[in-house]
């Protein structure tokens, strides 16, 4: 009775990630967004490193 528990629950684990990398979709952005990312990482890295 176990295993069949355990197997029920590895299989819907692995179905939902499956699903979660099938339905992803990447991100297409602007080179104005990507820039502005960049400076606010650069922004809190500074910020961390100030800390």
């Amino acid at each position: 009775m176990a295993i069949i528990v355990t197997v029920l629950a590895l299989g819907m684990i692995i179905g939902g990630v499956l699903l979660l990398k099938k339905s992803a979709k990447k991100f297409n952005l602007t080179p104005e967004q990507l820039e502005k990312i960049k400076q606010r990482n650069q922004a809190l890295d500074d910020e961390d490193s100030d800390e």
